[in-house]
């Protein structure tokens, strides 16, 4: 079988961007919301979708942002975006899908737990974690765990990971860490690109292993005694952005592999929600 874990909140905000706007009877964005419907019951009449869940970021702010001051918040997204997420969760409660909201956390350490729990789950053939976020990359495994670009029906592995990226899979937060993800408000360290970077990388794999003195490095880099310097006087700032990249794997979700079973919609709740979208209720598999 093939685990589906879908990033609800990219999907959202793919959604709001792409959709044509619309309003409900009361005056409310909902275009974002019924194209969210619409996509995701598409991806239910795949025989191959099996086992699902979504994870969305319920708050923007996590526990990161009382590590640090600059990570992401909610400030300039747009409201019409955020007052839809409510909307969002409900539509993949009602089509049956397990729906992890997250308030502490994030929904990529969702995604990065349930792929670590259930990649080596009896019967599982692959993971695969629908959303082309960098960050995620750190989750593949061999051809086990996968980013899943569901649109273009393409998977990347870790051939793949180090083709766009650099580095491999383990790497990602170390990548992160030294050229920072503007996306997240993780500013890097100075200096350093993703040329650069993966480079180093390539030696030394984690960033606590690069030497502070360049003439200790086991690689021919131009500049590298000004990115050893950068870097040395920003240990801890490093560490702390490393810490902000690197996905958790101890979410407490309470689903089981067998929980994620797609078993059809909640019939009252899905004829509830189309009615308040004005929409007509979209097909689905009878598995009856």
């Amino acid at each position: 079988m093939k685990v589906e874990l879908i990033d609800g909140t990219y999907e959202l905000f793919r959604a709001y961007f792409g959709a044509p706007s619309a309003q409900d009877a009361s005056g409310m964005e909902i275009g974002a919301t019924r194209a969210l419907l619409r996509s995701f019951a598409m991806m239910l009449r795949d025989p191959e979708v099996t086992h699902v869940a979504c994870a969305f970021d319920h708050v923007i702010e996590s526990f990161r942002n009382t590590l640090f001051d600059g990570y992401k918040t909610g400030a300039g997204v747009d409201e019409t975006l955020l007052a839809q997420f409510p909307l969002a969760e409900r539509v993949t409660r009602a089509l049956g899908i397990v729906t992890w909201p997250m308030v502490e956390f994030e929904a990529d350490d969702a995604l990065a737990t349930a792929a670590a729990r259930f990649a080596d789950a009896p019967g599982v053939e692959t993971v695969r974690i629908h959303s082309p976020d960098k960050d995620l990359c750190q989750c593949v495994r061999d051809a086990r765990v996968v980013l899943w670009d569901r649109r273009k029906a393409v998977a990347v592995d870790e051939a793949g990971v180090l083709a766009r990226l650099g580095v491999t899979p383990a790497s990602v937060p170390d990548l992160l860490a030294l050229v920072g993800d503007s996306a997240d408000g993780i500013p890097g360290i100075p200096r350093w690109g993703m040329k650069s970077a993966a480079a180093v990388l390539a030696v030394y794999p984690q960033l606590e292993a690069i030497p502070d003195d360049p003439d200790a490095w086991q690689l021919e880099l131009r500049g590298r005694r000004s990115l050893a310097e950068q870097l040395a006087t920003r240990r801890d700032q490093a560490s702390l952005y490393k810490t902000l990249a690197t996905l958790r794997l101890d979410v407490p979700l309470d689903e089981e592999l067998d929980a994620l079973a797609w078993r059809g919609p909640d019939e009252d709740a899905l004829d509830a929600l189309c009615h308040d979208l004005g929409i007509r209720r979209p097909d689905l598999p009878n598995l009856g």
